[in-house]
C-alpha cells in the first residue's frame, strides 16, 4: 500500500516514495552497528507515511523511529539515528551529503553575514585549501543522536526563525580552531589549529556551549560564567543590574554577589530614612536576568550570594520557598549561601548565631572573605556591643532552615568562603573572592560598580572547557591535550569583545580559564572502581595532580613566551605557594596516594616565569558539553544506564559509554547509599582544582524508615563536605520514585542547569 503514497518534493512537485532509496539510506547507516534492524527502523516509519507527506517528514519520521529503539539491549541504535539525523542536516545544509570546499563554504557564510569576515581577512585561498585537508567528515559518524540533537538545537549556525542549518560538525570544529589561532604566527598556526581541530573532533577536549555555539560568528563574547558584585549604594546598584543586561543578552550565566546590601530597617543618610532590604533589590536583579533572552540558545539565569550572618537571612533563605507571597519571594533567580569556620564552630557547638546589617558592623563583611582570624575577632567584638543592632538566633535552627530549603527547592547552593580563600589561587589580602557563579566552580575576585562604564570595579569572566577523561590513554596525554587547551582559551580572551570596561580590564590583567572534566563516572568504570567504597581514591588523585600539574606547566611556557598576566603579584603563585601547599590537610586521612609530578621544579620555574593566567582549572556540570561526546557529564555517577534527558530539544536517549562491556563496572547514583565516597573523591579533586568544583548532593528518601531523609544527616554532609575542604555545594538532588525504574536502569531527567545557562 504504501507503494501508491506521494511524497512532495522540495520544489512541489509530487512522486511515488521511493522505498527502495529509503532502504538505501538506512542500510547505509547500520554499517558496522550491532544489534540494529533495518526492517524494524523501517516498519515502525512506514506505517506513519501518509500520502503527500513531504521529504522532510520522512526523514524525520524514519529518523525518529530509530531514537525510539534506543535501548540496554539495542544501544547501537543511538548511532543508527544519529547517522540518519546527520544525512538529512547535511541536506538541509547543503542540498547534498557531501560537504562543499572549506574555501568555498566559508567565503559563502562570511558573505551572507553567518560567519565573522576577518576569517577571509587573515587566511589565505591557499591556507583554506590546505586546512581543507585537516578536515575528517566522517568522524561526524562517531556522534550519539542526543549529540546531534544539541548540535542542530544549540550549536550549528542557523536561521533560528526559519530553522535553516548552514554548517555540518567537522566545519564547526576546524572554525572555531581557525577563529583562535588566527594571530599566531604564520609558519606555526596551521599546525595548532590541526592539532586543536584533532583533539576537540574526537572528543579529547570538549568546548563550552559559548564557544561552540558563538566562535566563527561576527558575535565575539564566549565566557560561559560573569561573577558581578554589587556594592551598597544605589549607583552600584543600579550599574551591577545594567551589567546583568548586557552579559545575559550575550549568552553569559549570571554570580550576583549581593551580601553587602544593608538589612531592612538601616539608616539611610544619617538616619533620614530607613532601607528598605535587601528583596526589592534581589526582585530589581531577577527582572534585570529575566528581560533579555540569549539568541535562541537559552535563557537568563543567576545565582545570588550572601552570608548566612546577613540580619536578613531568615527572609532570604526562604526566597525560593513555594509557600508565602510575591512580595515576600524571589523565586526566579537561585541563590548561594555562604559560610565559614566560625558559623560551623557555633553549629558543633551547639552556639547561636548573631544576625547583623553589614553597614551596622564596619569591616565584618570585607573580613569575612580576606582574613579569617579577624573576622572571628570582628564578629565576637560585635556581638558583645550592645550598641549593635543584631538578632541572635540558635546555629541549630538557622542551619536546620538552610537545608530545609535546600533540600525542598534543590537549589539552595553552599559557599565555603574560608575554603575558598585560604586554598585559592589568589591571596587574599589584596584579591579576595568574594563569590563564585551560577554554577558554583568558579572562585574569582570581584569588585563593585559605581556606575556601568567603571573600569575601576571588576567583573570576573571565566572562559571554560573541559578534558573528556574517557579518551585519556595515560596521564602523559594531559600534556600535549594542556598546551593546546591553554593556548586556545588564552588566545580566546584576546579574540573576545568585552561589553563592560570592568570585565576587559578584569580579564586582562588575571586572564582567568577555567579547565574541567567530563566522563569521570566512565573513567571510574573502565578502571574497575567505584564512588563509594573508596576504591577510586588513588586514581582521582593521581588523575587530578597530573591534570592541575601540566595545565600549570603550560601556562608557565606560555608566560616565557607570551609574557605573564599582569596581576600574577597578586597570586599565591607568585609566592611559591601550589594547590598542594594549602589544601585541607584532613584529606590526608582518606587519601595516602603521594604525589608523583616534579612539583619543586615547577613551583621554581613559576616563580621566574610567572604564569600566562591567574586560574587554570574548575570542574563544571558540563551537562551539555557531555552529550556532544557521548560522555557521562562532569564528575557525576549517571542515574541509569539509559538517560531519557529532557530538552527545549524533545526526549533525547543516551546510554553509557560501553555499555555492554562495563555494565557491571557502572555504579548508579541510587545505588550509592551515602554521599561519604562521593564528597571524599571530591575533596580529592578540591587538593588541585584551583578554583571550585560544581559538586552536588544526593538522597533517596526510601532508604529511611520514615521516607524522609533525617535533618541529622544533611547536617552531617554539610559537615563531611567542609572537613575535606569542597568549597562550594551545588545541586541536592532527591530521589523521585515517579521519574525513574532502576531496575531497568533507565532514568528521565531534566536537563542540567535547566534555566538555561552556565551550559558546558
Amino acid at each position: 500500500m504504501n507503494q501508491q503514497l506521494t511524497v512532495t518534493k522540495r520544489d512541489g512537485r509530487t512522486e511515488t516514495i521511493d522505498l527502495e532509496k529509503i532502504h538505501r539510506v538506512v542500510t547505509w547507516a547500520a554499517e558496522g552497528l550491532t544489534n540494529v534492524s533495518v526492517s524494524q527502523v523501517e516498519l515502525r516509519s512506514h506505517i506513519q507515511f501518509y500520502n503527500g507527506i513531504t521529504t522532510s517528514d520522512i526523514h524525520e519520521t524514519i529518523i525518529k523511529s530509530a531514537a525510539d529503539l534506543i535501548s540496554e539491549e539495542s544501544p547501537d541504535y543511538q548511532y543508527l539515528a544519529a547517522r540518519l539525523a546527520i544525512f538529512h542536516l547535511r541536506k538541509k545544509a547543503y542540498g547534498q551529503y557531501e560537504p562543499p570546499a572549506l574555501y568555498d563554504h566559508v567565503k559563502n557564510l562570511v558573505e551572507m553575514g553567518k560567519y565573522d569576515k576577518h576569517l577571509m581577512e587573515d587566511y589565505s585561498e591557499s591556507e583554506w585549501t590546505e586546512l581543507d585537508t585537516y578536515i575528517d567528515h566522517t568522524r561526524d559518524l562517531n556522534f550519539s543522536y542526543a549529540a546531534v540533537k544539541q548540535l542542530e538545537g544549540k550549536y550549528f549556525v542557523q536561521n533560528r526563525v526559519s530553522g535553516q542549518i548552514y554548517e555540518s560538525a567537522q566545519f564547526l570544529y576546524l572554525l572555531v580552531a581557525a577563529c583562535l589561532f588566527a594571530k599566531y604566527p604564520k609558519d606555526t598556526r596551521l599546525s595548532y589549529i590541526k592539532r586543536f581541530y584533532d583533539a576537540t573532533s574526537t572528543f579529547k577536549i570538549s568546548l563550552p556551549t559559548p564557544i561552540m555555539s558563538g566562535v566563527r560568528t561576527p558575535t565575539r563574547q564566549f565566557s560561559s560564567c560573569v561573577l558581578i558584585e554589587c556594592g551598597d549604594s544605589l549607583d552600584s546598584i543600579n550599574a551591577t543590574a545594567s551589567a546583568i543586561v548586557r552579559y545575559v543578552s550575550q549568552r553569559a550565566g549570571i554570580g550576583i554577589n549581593a551580601g553587602h546590601i544593608r538589612a531592612l530597617g538601616s539608616e539611610i543618610r544619617n538616619g533620614e530614612a530607613f532601607h528598605t532590604g535587601c528583596i526589592p533589590f534581589y526582585k530589581y536583579f531577577q527582572t534585570a536576568v529575566k528581560c533579555c533572552s540569549q539568541g535562541g540558545v537559552r535563557g537568563g539565569a543567576a545565582t545570588v550570594f550572601y552570608p548566612i550572618w546577613h540580619k536578613e537571612a531568615q527572609s532570604l533563605l526562604v526566597l525560593k520557598n513555594n509557600r508565602g507571597v510575591e512580595e515576600n519571594r524571589v523565586r526566579h533567580m537561585d541563590y548561594g549561601v555562604q559560610l565559614n569556620k566560625t558559623m560551623y564552630s557555633r553549629l558543633v557547638k551547639g552556639g547561636d548565631i548573631s544576625l547583623f546589617s553589614p553597614s551596622d558592623v564596619p569591616g565584618l563583611y570585607e573580613a569575612f572573605f580576606d582574613d579569617q582570624e579577624k573576622f572571628e575577632r570582628l564578629y565576637e567584638q560585635y556581638e558583645n556591643d550592645p550598641s549593635i543592632r543584631k538578632e541572635t538566633v540558635k546555629a541549630i535552627d538557622l542551619f536546620s532552615l538552610l537545608m530545609q530549603e535546600r533540600a525542598s527547592t534543590g537549589r539552595i547552593y553552599i559557599q565555603n568562603v574560608d575554603h575558598c580563600n585560604t586554598h585559592s589561587p589568589f591571596d587574599a589580602s589584596v584579591a579576595p573572592v568574594r563569590q563564585s557563579n551560577l554554577c558554583l566552580e568558579i572562585a574569582l575576585p570581584t569588585k563593585p560598580l559605581s556606575n556601568v562604564e567603571d573600569d575601576q570595579g571588576e567583573i570576573a569572566l571565566c572562559t571554560l572547557s573541559a578534558f573528556n577523561l574517557g579518551a585519556i590513554q595515560s596521564l602523559d596525554d594531559f600534556e600535549e591535550l594542556s598546551d593546546l587547551i591553554v593556548r586556545a582559551l588564552d588566545a580566546l580572551l584576546d579574540y573576545q569583545d568585552y561589553p563592560l570596561p570592568a570585565a576587559r580590564k578584569s580579564t586582562m590583567n588575571r586572564r582567568t580559564l577555567g579547565v574541567g572534566v567530563i566522563n569521570y563516572a566512565y573513567y571510574l568504570a573502565k578502571h574497575g572502581v567505584k564512588y563509594s567504597d573508596g576504591s577510586a581514591t588513588g586514581l582521582t588523585h593521581q588523575t587530578f595532580e597530573a591534570m592541575q600539574y601540566y595545565l600549570l606547566k603550560a601556562s608557565m611556557n606560555l608566560a616565557k613566551e607570551q609574557g605573564r598576566c599582569p596581576l600574577f603579584h597578586e597570586t599565591n603563585y607568585a609566592k611559591g605557594l601550589m594547590p598542594i601547599d594549602t589544601y585541607k590537610k584532613d584529606i590526608d586521612l582518606i587519601c595516602d596516594e603521594p604525589l608523583h609530578y616534579d612539583w619543586d621544579q615547577l613551583r621554581k620555574d613559576i616563580m621566574e616565569y610567572g604564569l600566562r593566567n591567574s586560574t587554570l582549572t574548575a570542574l563544571m556540570p558540563s551537562e551539555t558539553s557531555s552529550q556532544i561526546s557521548n560522555a557521562t557529564n562532569g564528575i557525576e555517577p549517571p542515574r541509569g544506564y539509559v538517560s531519557v534527558k529532557a530538552s527545549k530539544d524533545g526526549i533525547l536517549k543516551q546510554v553509557v559509554p560501553e555499555f555492554t562491556e562495563l555494565k557491571e563496572n557502572y555504579e548508579l547514583l541510587w545505588d550509592i547509599k551515602n554521599n561519604d565516597g562521593y564528597l571524599h573523591l571530591t575533596g580529592i579533586m578540591q587538593k588541585f582544582i584551583d578554583q571550585s568544583i560544581s559538586a552536588n548532593t544526593n538522597y533517596d528518601p526510601s532508604n529511611f524508615e520514615s521516607g524522609r531523609v533525617p535533618m541529622k544527616l544533611l547536617l552531617k554532609d554539610l559537615l563531611t563536605a567542609y572537613k575535606y575542604g569542597v568549597k562550594t555545594l551545588y545541586y541536592h538532588n532527591t530521589r523521585d520514585g515517579a521519574k525513574d525504574d532502576q531496575n531497568k536502569g533507565i532514568t528521565v531527567v531534566e536537563e542540567d542547569c535547566a534555566s538555561g545557562a552556565c551550559k558546558i
